[in-house]
């Protein structure tokens, strides 16, 4: 027997409202995390603290301190390597904090059928 009206695979108007209801909840709620997130900030040290190094949720950085003791000037390799250290820790903290933002959001994605 053929269905008549409604949607193809029995979807009905009701259910594809709530759906749109939900999505646009999600995304208020995935814009809200991201500015959240824009506003954390992310602190690694390298070199036993000698070097200290912050970015923010938007992967920027915003501060380097570098302790006097470290800025050998026969050793400039050194310092170097203990601020890249530290800003990719730091950049890593911030991709982390962002991945479980974006884990519990896709959690609710469950009634997308996703």
């Amino acid at each position: 027997m053929a269905r008549r009206g409604g949607f193809p695979g029995g979807m009905v108007p009701g259910n594809m409202n709530n759906l749109m209801k939900q999505a646009q909840r999600m995304q208020r709620q995935m814009e809200e995390q991201q500015a959240e997130l824009s506003e954390k900030e992310f602190t690694s040290q390298a070199g036993g603290g000698a070097v200290k190094v912050t970015v923010n949720g938007k992967k920027t950085v915003t501060k380097v301190e570098i302790d006097p003791e470290a800025c050998d000037p026969e050793d400039v390799e050194t310092l170097e390597d203990m601020v890249m250290a530290a800003v990719n820790e730091a950049l890593k903290q911030a991709d982390e904090a962002s991945a479980q933002i974006m884990g519990r959001l896709a959690g609710g994605l469950g009634g997308f059928g996703v």
